[in-house]
């Protein structure tokens, strides 16, 4: 039945697809793993003179608690294959800090609207999953909050809204042409 894998040159086919699969997808995954730090994220200079430095002034950052939330927890889901398609997504960023589309404060500012509303979009069609991995309205301690968001958060939980649709500008400052 399998007469056809006695050949030499088929076994030795067979085998280097095997290895070249195996070597691809152990590259593809570290590549990914790599590309899914902190480091890479602001390796850009547009990222690092832009959203990075509000990062930093942000409570994702720095707060009481020393939880630090980097790119990744907000920006690449973690289960495949929607990390697979985000880290797609992601490279068109790349690509265009490359072609100079992006490169310096001035035009990232000027594509930031554009960037934002791709990324709220992808928010609200998770309904903020990656938010949720750290926020969840059953753990909130509304006794604790300010009065707005004591007064906001429970209702948001009653309507069924998530993240996103109430907290654009937390991390990163909103787009000057944003418009609510």
């Amino acid at each position: 039945m399998f007469s056809w894998l006695k050949k030499s040159g088929v076994k030795l086919g067979l085998a280097v697809g095997v290895l070249g699969t195996l070597v691809f997808v152990v590259t593809a995954g570290a590549m990914i793993e790599k590309t899914n730090t902190m480091e890479f994220c602001v390796s850009c200079h547009s990222m690092e003179q832009t959203v990075y430095q509000e990062y930093k002034k942000s409570l994702h950052y720095k707060n009481e608690y020393g939880v630090r939330v980097e790119c990744p927890d907000c920006h690449v889901p973690q289960d495949y294959p929607d990390k697979l398609i985000a880290k797609v997504i992601a490279a068109k960023d790349v690509l265009h800090e490359i072609l100079g589309t992006i490169d310096t404060k001035e035009k990232f500012e000027e594509h930031r609207l554009q960037m934002a509303e791709r990324v709220w979009e992808r928010m609200e069609t998770t309904q903020s999953k990656e938010c949720k991995t750290c926020h969840s309205f059953d753990a909130m301690s509304f006794e604790d909050m300010g009065r707005r968001a004591r007064r906001k958060h429970p209702k948001a939980m009653e309507e069924g809204k998530h993240c996103i649709q109430c907290h654009k500008g937390v991390v990163h400052e909103l787009p000057r042409d944003y418009e609510d």
